[in-house]
């Protein structure tokens, strides 16, 4: 049969309507997919470097408005390392409580939107949402906001962890956990949802090494690396953080390993509200802000529910001179070609599914 071009996206749901496909089939198996990004582009980087330091972070919320606190702590994290600020003691638990809070709700949605994907039942993606619901509930309590935080401070945060947060969030983590636990056995028990992610999309050790994917994709391969534990910050360490990893290399893999992921979080926030110390936890009030930098740049990473982000900032008196920044899905979307190859057509969305992408996060 002749090769044939299709074109999928922006406007296709599965494409989150901002990722144009170009996908040469023969009969219904890929030969080539050729993303085509930018549909979204935002310019982020080039904007920091005209405001003052802490006004940058609303931008940085933007990259990922599944998990916008993650990309707002990378961020003041890497100020905070440019101007030689240390984060104090009780911020440091708080910091993890919400941002492991966040990662759970963004894998919330990942999981609905990508049972949605593979035609599985609606009633999945609206059970994941009553739950996620519940997360962000916490999080606005705990920051003031439902979706755009703006709560990181350096040194701390802005607000504190409210009279009541850790009774509420037992009570969330305990229904989350529970609901885990019956997503698993109704899913896995379902043919046609272990016939669209088994052997689908196979990624192996040694490519996803190659192409340099991070988080779940690349725990999902069997590459025990994850910079909670690797590039150990805040109290990962001390509250016994143990990474996903799955060795399937497939859909299926990835699906697993963020399920485990959710479970790790739960773990985490129960021990880290269990340590956490008494004390202050608030950082420096924004119009504080304007230091002298006693570092000429900063290289940061964190472990972001997508993979590792990274940021670099070279220091300027009040505002970033320069700014750059890996994002996670940009990479991982770049596997997308290589492990769709010889795959059916309609398998297609189930590897984009489980490679989890934000596309603010790739058109930065």
């Amino acid at each position: 049969m002749s090769e044939t071009k299709i074109n999928i996206g922006p406007i296709h749901p599965s494409t989150h309507g901002v990722l144009r496909l170009v996908v040469t089939v023969d009969g219904d198996t890929i030969k080539e997919v050729e993303p085509h990004i930018g549909f979204l582009h935002r310019g982020v980087e080039k904007l920091a470097e005209s405001r003052m330091y802490m006004q940058n972070i609303v931008y940085m919320e933007k990259l990922d408005y599944a998990a916008p606190m993650a990309h707002q702590e990378l961020y003041v994290s890497t100020v905070e390392k440019l101007l030689g600020i240390e984060v104090k003691e009780r911020a440091e638990y708080v910091r993890v409580v919400l941002l492991e809070l966040q990662r759970i709700a963004s894998h919330l949605l990942w999981l609905g939107t990508m049972c949605n994907d593979i035609g599985q039942m609606f009633s999945m993606f609206m059970w994941t949402m009553r739950d996620r619901d519940m997360i962000l509930r916490l999080l606005q309590e705990a920051t003031g906001q439902r979706m755009f935080y703006v709560n990181m401070r350096l040194g701390g945060v802005n607000r504190d962890l409210p009279a009541g947060f850790e009774d509420d969030t037992y009570k969330v983590l305990d229904s989350i956990e529970h609901s885990l636990g019956e997503y698993k056995d109704f899913l896995e028990s379902n043919p046609v949802f272990m016939e669209r992610l088994k052997n689908v999309g196979v990624l192996s050790r040694e490519n996803a090494i190659r192409l340099g994917v991070t988080g779940p994709v690349l725990r999902g391969s069997g590459i025990d690396y994850d910079v909670r534990r690797n590039s150990s910050y805040y109290k990962y360490t001390k509250l016994g953080f143990r990474p996903a990893v799955e060795t399937g290399g497939d859909s299926f893999a990835r699906y697993k390993v963020r399920m485990k992921e959710m479970q790790e979080s739960i773990s985490l926030v129960r021990k880290a509200l269990e340590e956490m110390p008494k004390g202050d936890a608030l950082g420096l009030p924004i119009k504080l802000i304007g230091a002298v930098p006693k570092e000429k740049e900063a290289i940061v990473k964190r472990e972001l529910p997508r993979g590792e982000g990274m940021m670099y900032m070279v220091a300027d008196k009040q505002r970033p001179y320069r700014l750059a920044i890996r994002a996670p899905a940009f990479i991982n979307l770049a596997a997308l070609d290589h492990i769709s190859r010889g795959q059916r057509l309609a398998d297609l969305f189930a590897i984009l599914g489980s490679l989890d992408l934000v596309m603010a996060d790739v058109d930065k």
